[in-house]
């Protein structure tokens, strides 16, 4: 038997007629960029998230630093954040012109510790920049809490939680900012890359505006500017996609519970864990082996029986080839747990469309292991 660790085709023929329709609408229209489709979106997405506004850009590494820029971060300024996610975290403070400051993580979420951010503020520290990895919600009340002592922003990386919330919060009402990603493998994911940034201040909502169009808000009038828009077309498939975020992440919900249930009793490595009170929209749904040495082969022994499973994130940021040693970068050591987190972990297939069969299929793979492992 063959799981497939995506499940596009399946999403997009479940939904066909309504995708179809929107592409349809928006190439009758002739207004392909910046037209009444991305318009109608930019509304459903911020009504969706509770904020008054929100913005389409290229793509979500677009939208962290354009959120960082309209906040006036940048050269001499400290961006606090973790090393144990997609490299475009640090890479978007990077090309703000900021310096990246890495701080470990909590070992049981895998998302930033609080504990660990007051050490690393200095003088020059403008921002905490929390990513609520894997579809779980960072601490974001201890963290507003630290911010609002430090008089600093929040800016929210949430490439991988649309549709998580916290205990009494939700992503998006305790920073100045949150930032989405809608490549195709998101929770609610376009056919090719996007992004937005979901924000209460209306100053910043204006200032992104105008940096992903050139400088402009007015036309032939510019300033200084980029090109990074959110196509209608992908904004049509986004918002047929967008009423059945929820009803998508209970299926996520409901399959990583079937995963749970199957995998408990394993002793070669840990399952995720969910804090009491949030709701986990499982992105990712991540195993970690116990000793580092065992996930690669763990990783070929599900891979060569039929399990496409994969590796999110394998080399922490601060340990890649590109990371910019010197003044762009600095580690508050140790990084124990974003380290472990790295080398450890594995992916197993996990998407709406999964079935019990294929479940149950991966579930007795990964337990066959476990078994072995004696």
């Amino acid at each position: 038997m063959k799981v497939e660790f995506y499940g596009h085709v399946r999403q997009y023929h479940n939904i066909k007629s309504e995708i179809d329709a929107n592409i349809r609408e928006v190439l009758e229209s002739s207004q392909y960029v910046m037209g009444p489709m991305l318009k109608r979106f930019e509304e459903e997405l911020a009504r969706y998230h509770g904020m008054k506004h929100a913005v389409g850009v290229g793509n979500g590494t677009d939208a962290i630093w354009l959120a960082f820029m309209a906040l006036g971060i940048g050269p001499g300024d400290e961006c606090i954040t973790t090393a144990n996610t997609f490299f475009a975290t640090a890479e978007a403070i990077w090309v703000a012109g900021a310096t990246a400051v890495f701080v470990d993580t909590d070992p049981r979420t895998n998302c930033i510790d609080p504990a660990k951010i007051e050490a690393a503020i200095t003088p020059k520290t403008k921002a905490i920049v929390p990513v609520h990895l894997y579809g779980q919600c960072a601490d974001m009340k201890a963290i507003r809490k630290i911010a609002d002592k430090h008089k600093l922003f929040v800016i929210e990386d949430n490439a991988q939680a649309i549709g998580a919330h916290g205990d009494g919060f939700k992503i998006g009402e305790l920073s100045d900012a949150a930032t989405v990603s809608f490549i195709i493998q998101k929770n609610l994911g376009t056919f090719g890359d996007g992004g937005a940034v979901v924000t209460n201040n209306s100053d910043m909502d204006k200032r992104i505006r105008k940096l992903r169009n050139h400088g402009s808000d007015k036309r032939n009038v510019h300033s200084f500017g980029f090109n990074s828009r959110l196509d209608d077309l992908h904004a049509g498939v986004l918002s047929a996609k967008l009423k059945n975020i929820d009803a998508w992440n209970d299926l996520r919900r409901k399959w990583s519970a079937r995963y749970t249930a199957g995998l408990k009793e394993a002793r070669s490595f840990t399952l995720p864990y969910e804090v009491p009170g949030y709701r986990h929209v499982y992105h990712l749904y991540i195993i970690e082996t116990k000793k580092p040495a065992d996930r690669d082969v763990f990783l070929k022994f599900l891979n060569d029986g039929g399990v496409d499973a994969k590796t999110h994130y394998s080399i922490a940021i601060h340990k890649q080839e590109g990371y910019p040693w010197g003044k762009d970068a600095r580690i508050v050591e140790p990084l124990t747990n974003s380290e472990r987190n790295a080398a450890c972990c594995i992916s197993l297939p996990m998407y709406p469309e999964l079935t019990e069969k294929e479940a149950d299929y991966v579930i007795e793979k990964v337990m066959q292991w476990d078994k072995a492992q004696g």
